[in-house]
């Protein structure tokens, strides 16, 4: 670590100046703070105290004048009811005067007019109006009259120059006020001038010594910078200015020689890699290259193979029909050998082909009945059912998406191996079931054949993987083969429920449709809520209301969607719906 020369750093220096202007900033805001209170008192005098003091006392004379319309009124009619502004402007009078006395708390010249107003008022009601009122309710409207002289009118002509004196000692006051306004309004904006000259001198003290201390070490170094990033890695950086600048310089420098280290790795590991990606190239052509062989020998093998194949099974079947019986047993064993093996070779070479295609040869993903597909199913195992006096039967199966020969293929290869491996001497029986686990159908096929030992629960699955001899049970091996790759090509997974009691149980699992999830979740909801009206309903004795029964009696719900959109339900006798076939006949129920 190098050692600098001790100075004032930049930081120091900003402070300094920043302190000395926020010192200055801080006494003229003080300053501006106690004259902006008293210029807000000021305001607050003309806008809330002077200002309704000229109109409350407008509001007075008018409660005067109300008082003494109402006494000649009732001079000249003598009905009581010309009083009632009487005495509604003697209300007003006194709740003006009040409040004026609280606003003019603080102007004795105001309060002391406003005094003489109602003394004159006080000595007119006094000496007009109550003799009137009294005069008028004895002796007549007439009376009362005569009362009204032009002397009286005199006496209330004083009241209202005693109103015009207090409203002239109001605009006195509020023009003195108004006038400290102005003043400490003038002595604001001096002090925001100041403030103003204060940032301004400031402002320029900073930019030149900040030109002079930061931008131009900053602009040698930044043309440094730039010699290296050019391309000039060996260009040594050094600083100027501050010591923050020199240290920034040396720690620049430091960056520069550890990223030239770096690019001479790295040029060394971009020709590596340039190697790696010439023999991932060469592999990726290689693998090409092997893709169009196995695409060719699938072509072979489903056209130029077969023709061998028919021919020497054809001719060997010529042979065992024309001549059984007439060579030696032997020979007749030997032909049946070679019959046997043109034909299992032909089955062997379909599967393989058949596996090869799953996912390569597609028609795209739509929405199939499950239902309709077990029908087809069916249709297809129809002989060997017959043969095996075996039953099959269905639950109600949901609508998935997928490829329809695809799924076909899949469930005609569990049926027909259910119905393979059966016991001896017992029918055969494969029922099919599906069920919501989440977000996916967990559709099963179920049989009560020979089952399957645990530890081979997963070899099954594997190509050509036997459990039995080929003289048990027929077969190439591939057929869970093609099982596994078609569930695995529709987002599933497969495999052995290894804990039924009888029989085998092969389950898969099929990405459900948002429509069907959302259903069963809003029907898991209405349940719940139907448990919990069916227990607030139940009574202390433990009976049930009703007749009894409840949705569980029923068992029924949503199982899945049919192709136009609509719902599926159990039928409402408690059966289940699905479809059935057995022996020689065959249901749907």
């Amino acid at each position: 670590m190098k050692s600098y020369q001790q100075g004032w750093t930049l930081r120091r220096r900003v402070v300094a100046l920043l302190g000395v202007v926020l010192v200055l900033l801080l006494g003229l805001a003080a300053a501006e703070a106690v004259v902006a209170a008293k210029n807000r008192q000021n305001i607050d005098a003309v806008l809330i105290k002077t200002g309704p003091l000229r109109v409350q006392a407008q509001e007075l004379l008018s409660a005067l004048l109300d008082q003494e319309t109402a006494v000649r009124g009732y001079a000249v009619n003598g009905d009581r009811k010309d009083l009632a502004p009487y005495e509604t402007g003697l209300e007003r009078e006194r709740a003006t005067v009040d409040s004026m006395e609280r606003l003019a708390a603080g102007y004795p010249d105001v309060l002391r007019e406003l005094r003489v107003v109602e003394q004159q008022a006080e000595r007119w009601r006094a000496n007009v109006a109550e003799p009137v009122i009294t005069t008028t309710e004895r002796s007549g409207p007439a009376a009362g009259q005569a009362l009204i002289t032009d002397q009286t009118r005199q006496q209330f002509d004083g009241i209202r120059s005693a109103v015009n004196q207090l409203q002239a000692e109001i605009l006195v006051v509020r023009q003195q006020t108004a006038d400290q306004v102005t003043r400490t309004g003038n002595v604001l904006v001096v002090l925001l001038i100041i403030a103003a000259l204060v940032v301004a001198v400031a402002g320029a003290v900073m930019v030149l010594s900040l030109d002079r201390i930061l931008i131009r070490p900053l602009a040698g170094l930044v043309g440094q910078v730039r010699e290296v990033a050019a391309g000039d890695y060996e260009h040594h950086i050094a600083g100027a200015g501050p010591p923050e600048f020199r240290r920034l310089a040396d720690d620049i420098d430091g960056m520069r020689q550890k990223i030239a280290r770096d690019l001479a790795e790295v040029r060394e590991a971009r020709e590596r890699i340039e190697w790696v990606n010439s023999q991932l190239q060469k592999q990726a052509e290689e693998l090409t290259r092997s893709n169009r062989d196995l695409e060719q020998f699938a072509y072979v093998a489903s056209h130029d193979l077969q023709e061998p194949l028919r021919k020497v099974a054809s001719f060997c079947q010529l042979l065992q029909r024309r001549y059984a019986g007439q060579l030696d047993e032997r020979a007749d064993q030997y032909i049946a050998f070679a019959v046997d093996g043109a034909q299992r070779m032909q089955r062997l070479i379909n599967d393989l082909l058949a596996f090869s295609r799953i996912g390569r040869l597609t028609t795209g993903f739509i929405e199939i009945d499950l239902n309709k597909v077990m029908g087809d199913v069916a249709g297809q195992t129809e002989a060997a059912r017959q043969y095996a006096d075996a039953e099959l039967t269905w639950g109600e199966l949901p609508v998935i998406r997928g490829e329809e020969p695809l799924l076909t293929n899949l469930l005609a290869n569990l049926v027909s191996n259910s119905i393979k491996f059966r016991r001896p001497d017992v029918p055969p029986k494969v029922h099919v079931t599906a069920r919501l686990v989440g977000d996916e159908w967990e559709i099963s096929c179920q049989d009560n054949g020979i089952g399957i030992e645990p530890e081979f629960a997963d070899k099954i699955f594997v190509i050509f993987q036997r459990l039995h001899a080929k003289d048990a049970y027929p077969g190439t091996g591939i057929g869970l083969a093609i099982v596994k790759k078609i569930v695995e090509y529709h987002g599933g997974r497969v495999w052995v429920d290894t804990g039924t009691g009888e029989g085998t149980a092969i389950r898969f699992t099929l990405p459900a449709l948002p429509e069907d999830v959302a259903a069963a979740n809003a029907a898991a909801e209405v349940g719940a809520a139907d448990e919990a009206a069916a227990g607030a309903e139940s009574t202390g004795d433990g009976t049930l209301t009703g007749d009894g029964t409840g949705d569980d009696a029923a068992g029924s719900g949503p199982i899945g969607r049919q192709p136009g959109g609509s719902e599926r339900t159990d039928p409402a006798d408690g059966t289940t719906g699905h479809g059935s076939t057995g022996g020689m006949k065959e249901t749907v129920g």
